[in-house]
């Protein structure tokens, strides 16, 4: 049986992957935002970061592309069960394709003010009207997801190219390509 404690301690591991995806994004110019989502069986089934600048595409969030990756392994866009890890709470958008894929539990690091639709700006979980609910929780590993965004919007203001956004990777002490899961998505 697990303990509460061995949850906090699987929440730390994930949302760690998360913000090495992030780190990755944010070397490549992108928001370092990234997305880990885990099956109902607690497998990875997929990890992303924001690539909307690369793929010319608003829709291509993190969460968005966990959520697309793991219907085409699972061949159902219905991810009953799945555990949805992500750097930054989630948008309008991503909650809502979060409710239609029927995503079971949604765990996210910093919250955002400006976007946030869990508990920031918006509070579309807590709305009773809709047909499916998500267990919610933030603050997991806030303080370096904040500390990665921040110094990524920094260097953008001053000018700095995509690959000078290592900086702020390595202020956070997350380093790309690292960790456990990498090996783990390419089984």
């Amino acid at each position: 049986m697990l303990t509460e404690a061995d949850g906090h301690y699987r929440d730390l591991a994930w949302m760690t992957l998360a913000l090495d995806y992030a780190a990755r994004g944010a070397i490549q110019g992108e928001v370092p935002v990234g997305a880990v989502l885990l099956g109902a069986d607690g497998h990875l089934l997929a990890a992303a970061h924001n690539t909307p600048v690369q793929s010319h595409d608003p829709s291509a969030h993190a969460e968005m592309l966990v959520l697309r990756q793991a219907a085409q392994v699972l061949q159902n866009y219905r991810l009953t069960g799945a555990t949805l890890y992500v750097t930054l709470e989630p948008c309008v958008m991503c909650i809502g394709a979060m409710l239609h894929a029927r995503v079971a539990r949604l765990v996210y690091a910093a919250s955002d003010p400006k976007t946030g639709a869990v508990e920031s700006l918006y509070h579309l979980l807590e709305d009773g009207r809709f047909n499916h609910r998500i267990v919610t929780e933030g603050g997991v590993l806030a303080a370096p997801s904040a500390t990665l965004l921040r110094n990524f919007f920094r260097a953008r203001r001053r000018g700095k190219g995509a690959g000078e956004a290592d900086v702020a990777t390595a202020e956070t002490g997350v380093e790309t390509g690292q960790r456990s899961g990498d090996a783990a998505l390419q089984s």
